[in-house]
Formats: C-alpha cells, sequence, structure tokens
C-alpha cells in the first residue's frame, strides 16, 4: 500500500565540495524520509481508531507507550553519540535513527492486515 521513497543522492563527493554540506544533506534526506514515512504511519493510525473497537483502544495505548520510548531511546542515543565526540550532524542522524526504527516498526506492523 505505502512504499518507503528511496532517493538517488543528487550530490556526488566533489573536491571543490564543503566537507559541511554533504553531511547535512544527507541528515536532511534522512529527515524528510521520516517525515514521509511518519504521515504514512498517522494515515494507517486514523483508519485503525476511526473503526472501533478494542483494536482502536489497543492502538491508542500502544501509540503514547510508543512514543515515551522512542523518546527514551532519541535520548540515548544522542546522549552517547555525544559522549564519544561524535560531530553534530553524526548526533543528529543517531538521533532521527532512533525515530525511524519506531516509524518503520509501526509501518510494517500497521500495514499488514
Amino acid at each position: 500500500m505505502y512504499q518507503r521513497i528511496v532517493f538517488a543522492h543528487p550530490l556526488p563527493p566533489h573536491p571543490h565540495r564543503s566537507r559541511f554540506v554533504q553531511p547535512w544533506f544527507d541528515v536532511a534526506l534522512k529527515a524528510f524520509q521520516l517525515g514521509v514515512d511518519a504521515q504514512s504511519v498517522i494515515a494507517l493510525r486514523m483508519i485503525r481508531l476511526a473503526s472501533g473497537g478494542a483494536r482502536a483502544q489497543n492502538e491508542a495505548q500502544r501509540m503514547v507507550m510508543e512514543k515515551i520510548t522512542a523518546v527514551a531511546e532519541a535520548q540515548t542515543a544522542a546522549a552517547t553519540a555525544i559522549l564519544n565526540g561524535h560531530e553534530d550532524h553524526e548526533v543528529f542522524s543517531k538521533t532521527l535513527g532512533a525515530f525511524d526504527r519506531h516509524v518503520r516498526a509501526n509501518k510494517r506492523r500497521l500495514s499488514r492486515k
């Protein structure tokens, strides 16, 4: 039903390009993909919640608990990256990765019948 968008990297490495721009561009693409996937999860959840019943109630409870877990994992990923001396873009990428894992898992789960 929904597919993950895969982008070809438009900016191949180039000796004259700033080393600052390339990593942040990669992070921006990752953030954009997370936003697209999150919109899919929101749509799938709204369908589930609108159907009512026990499944909808379980989904609402699960949604709250997953948000708490995802934020805790993202904070842990960010703190670990900072303490390990990673650069800012790497910290941000690792934080996005924690959220991305949850969003992709929810998308797979909610897409099943």
